[in-house]
């Protein structure tokens, strides 16, 4: 009986210490984000919420909550859509307004931390991509 218990008591401990893997809220998956790009207007008020020069949509304000946890957990907490969503916003703003993308870039990775490790991800995608190709014309 002390053995059982015993079990019990190890398997609940370790139930217990393992942490349970949270994600994002998911409430603002829906949300227009070409409409939000593609409207100076709106895009200017996400990008004043994230530099702190005006006041947060409450899209915004969530983003501005979690971005740093975010770029320093390489999005673990983020769904897949999340995860879709910030790929699809990072290339718009590289490409399409590269002075925003200097500004937000400034403020959430001076050093260029996170910069570095999205590129070499972005790279390892392109390599298994290319991989793939090759296996199946061969």
């Amino acid at each position: 009986m002390k053995f059982i218990i015993l079990i019990l008591c190890v398997l609940l401990g370790g139930a217990i210490a393992i942490p349970i893997e949270e994600e994002y809220k998911t409430q603002y998956e829906d949300l227009d984000v070409g409409g939000i790009l593609n409207s100076a207007r709106l895009l200017k008020n996400y990008v004043d919420c994230l530099l702190d020069r005006g006041r947060c949509p409450p899209p915004a304000k969530e983003l501005k909550d979690h971005l740093d946890d975010a770029l320093k957990t390489d999005c673990a907490k983020c769904t897949s859509k999340q995860k879709s969503i910030a790929r699809d916003v990072t290339g718009f703003l590289m490409e399409k307004k590269p002075d925003i993308w200097a500004e937000l870039q400034q403020k959430y990775d001076p050093e260029g931390i996170y910069m570095a490790r999205w590129k070499a991800q972005q790279q390892n995608s392109s390599n298994m991509k290319e991989e793939e190709e090759e296996k199946k014309d061969a």
